[in-house]
């Protein structure tokens, strides 16, 4: 199979640089890398320039002026010639078994799609509430698992690459700044027939940047979260709409952010790390909320 290894960045240049070093240590090499810029000056350009002819792959670079994650992904896709089709962020770290990994389970489970973990990798330097919670981790499944509709995502993917591209976009536009573009398009894909299934043992590590050691990043990252469940949920992503669903949503997420913001309160003595856990509960039906009178949370503006 051919790969194209897709990364969308954004004024990240030192860490595209650590990344791209990464790939060349590869025990299964792509075949090609496409990074495409979504910075208008083009800051990339001298990490991929210096890049190019000193690593065992081809790397195509592009700028998308238009800030956006959807159209940003869409022109990587654009550009991929593979067979298939992964993608990983220009601030992760891939081990040398990586990509082997996602394609020994894709062809041992003959599957259209491998989704794998993203290890947060918190600083020593983080407070210590933050050290001893789990703020950044994200589930975890059995190698061969079917991916729940609820728990797709990018980061660590490899994507078949002719079901990608019969879907529209195939990154969803209309998401500009906001999350979520990415359980959008692999949702469509599973709905279509697309088997997606999770690989356990390839992990990319994410070094979780200084800016994201804050209550308030975690708490807006949680209520992103739950903006994206209640979008997915009143678009049909998880099944026809009915008002039945629309009511047992908004009546469930009401309760849960009460019950939420009580426990926040009644577990502080306990330990910051135990309410902020319940807070980010709470923040997620907030979202969940939000999404009835319309407020649209832009992640990356």
């Amino acid at each position: 199979m051919k790969i194209s290894l897709c990364i969308a960045t954004y004024r990240r240049p030192e860490k595209l640089d650590a990344l791209i070093g990464d790939l060349a240590l590869q025990e299964r090499l792509p075949d090609e890398v496409i990074v495409v810029d979504n910075e208008a000056a083009g800051g990339a350009s001298k990490i991929v320039a210096s890049r190019q002819g000193a690593v065992p792959f081809p790397i195509k670079y592009a700028i998308q002026p238009e800030r956006g994650i959807a159209l940003t992904r869409n022109l990587t896709v654009k550009l991929a010639d593979g067979d298939w089709v992964a993608f990983i962020d220009d601030d992760e770290r891939a081990p040398s078994g990586w990509l082997r990994q996602l394609v020994e389970a894709a062809e041992r489970y003959q599957a259209d799609g491998v989704l794998a973990p993203v290890v947060p990798e918190v600083p020593h330097t983080a407070p210590a509430w933050i050290r001893r919670g789990s703020f950044y981790d994200f589930p975890r499944s059995a190698t061969g698992t079917i991916v729940p509709l609820n728990r797709m995502r990018f980061g660590n993917v490899l994507l078949r690459g002719e079901p990608l591209r019969r879907e529209p976009g195939p990154f969803d536009t209309s998401y500009q700044l906001m999350t979520g573009e990415d359980c959008d398009l692999l949702s469509r894909m599973a709905n279509n027939g697309a088997k997606i299934i999770w690989c356990d043992e390839a992990i990319v590590i994410e070094p979780v940047e200084t800016k994201r050691l804050s209550l308030k990043w975690i708490l807006m990252r949680a209520l992103s979260g739950g903006q994206e469940f209640a979008r997915n949920t009143l678009d049909g992503t998880y099944g026809k709409p009915t008002l039945v669903k629309r009511v047992q949503l908004f009546v469930r997420a009401l309760l849960q952010l009460v019950l939420a913001l009580g426990l926040a309160a009644i577990t502080l003595p306990l330990g910051r790390h135990r309410s902020t856990t319940w807070l980010m509960r709470a923040w997620a039906n907030l979202g969940k909320l939000s999404v009835f009178w319309g407020w649209k949370y832009q992640a990356y503006a």
